[in-house]
């Protein structure tokens, strides 16, 4: 009786977390337009994790095993065993707000002069094809890294854009 009880239980606290989640483009906290047409492109241009990229252009960025991705700093949420990460540079930003766009399930960390930024904004959705988070961050100008980790795919398309106010 007691198991049954505990797997009921158990069954409950996942459907409630998958309810949770929001589903669909229109789930998203601000327009989502141009993350998703960048975002289809992205196939277009394939980079090995540890690239320096521009920031206007969408990237489809070949991941390695967490172990063999030789990050710059160890990711600030702890991956999921048998995912993927990676990194690439923005070596020269124009300061500002930017969102940063991904495909999939990641966790990012991004980074300036040695330290975590925080964002500013976040959204995340289930069933929008092509377009899994979008991040805002306040960027300076010093050379930038972002860090995905916890991909369960060997790639991940990513996307940097000025934030549309």
């Amino acid at each position: 009786m007691r198991r049954r009880l505990g797997i009921a239980f158990a069954l409950l606290g996942t459907s409630s977390a998958f309810a949770d989640d929001p589903v669909g483009c229109d789930k998203f906290k601000w327009p989502v337009d141009l993350e998703r047409a960048a975002l289809s492109t992205a196939s277009q241009q394939q980079v090995a994790s540890g690239a320096s990229i521009n920031t206007l252009t969408a990237q489809s960025i070949s991941l390695k095993p967490l172990a063999s991705a030789a990050l710059p700093m160890a990711p600030e949420r702890k991956p999921a065993d048998g995912t993927f990460a990676g990194f690439v540079t923005v070596p020269n930003p124009s300061g500002g707000s930017y969102i940063i766009g991904v495909s999939d399930t990641a966790w990012i960390d991004v980074l300036q002069n040695g330290t975590y930024l925080k964002p500013i904004a976040y959204s995340g959705a289930t069933g929008c094809e092509g377009l899994r988070k979008s991040i805002k961050f306040e960027l300076g100008t010093a050379p930038t890294i972002i860090q995905v980790s916890g991909v369960p795919k060997n790639t991940i398309n990513l996307v940097i854009l000025p934030a549309q106010n």
